[in-house]
């Protein structure tokens, strides 16, 4: 027995998880988006986290990694049973290509696992749905929860993708706008303005 998860969210940084292997790569047709509600980690339920979920775009690229279990099914069976209670806000599991970057044509591994959310909310309870820029940033600057603030989610990823070396550019974006709106609200308090300057991209890996 193989299984083969795709994570692109805390799962690059923080798996979790016993595995055999660890790859980086990245998926096609799927980008990151941050339209998924948690209300019992990095938020509650009357002020839910934002967290990263997977959108279909055709010609869109996620990079992530992929960890392989091999060879034990009670291995497996833990992980899986992990997996599900910590991803319980995703409400679908999907089979997807992975691709490394050296080749980008053929897949390194087919049938990889992958937790996603079907973009309803009449569906998915913890769908959110699309907003605009500022107005996630806002939500994600001062929801926390008991496993901490939701700001520092998206710092960790976008520390993660950088570590990895593809960053993603909406992360990046956010987290701007993110520190922005940290940086203002300091202000408030303080009295004091407060200077901050954004993050570039760093790195920028093509095919």
């Amino acid at each position: 027995m193989v299984l083969w998860v795709f994570g692109y969210g805390s799962l690059v940084w923080n798996p979790g998880f016993d595995f055999d292997e660890k790859i980086v790569g990245f998926i096609k047709d799927y980008r990151r988006v941050f339209n998924l509600a948690c209300i019992d980690h990095r938020g509650t339920p009357e002020n839910p986290a934002r967290t990263c979920t997977l959108e279909a775009k055709k010609g869109a690229v996620c990079w992530g990694t992929a960890y392989c279990i091999r060879g034990d099914i009670e291995k497996e069976r833990a992980a899986m049973q992990y997996l599900e209670r910590r991803e319980c806000e995703y409400d679908q599991k999907t089979s997807v290509d992975f691709y490394k970057e050296e080749d980008n044509l053929k897949p390194a591994v087919t049938g990889v696992l992958v937790f996603t959310s079907i973009p309803d909310k009449k569906i998915n309870k913890y769908y959110l749905g699309p907003a605009s820029l500022e107005e996630i940033a806002r939500q994600i600057a001062t929801a926390s929860g008991p496993c901490g603030n939701n700001r520092d989610y998206l710092f960790l990823l976008e520390k993660a993708m950088f570590d990895i070396g593809h960053e993603d550019d909406y992360v990046i974006e956010l987290a701007n706008e993110v520190r922005k709106v940290l940086a203002g609200l300091k202000e408030k308090i303080t009295g004091v303005p407060i200077s901050w300057k954004p993050r570039q991209p760093l790195v920028h890996r093509q095919f």
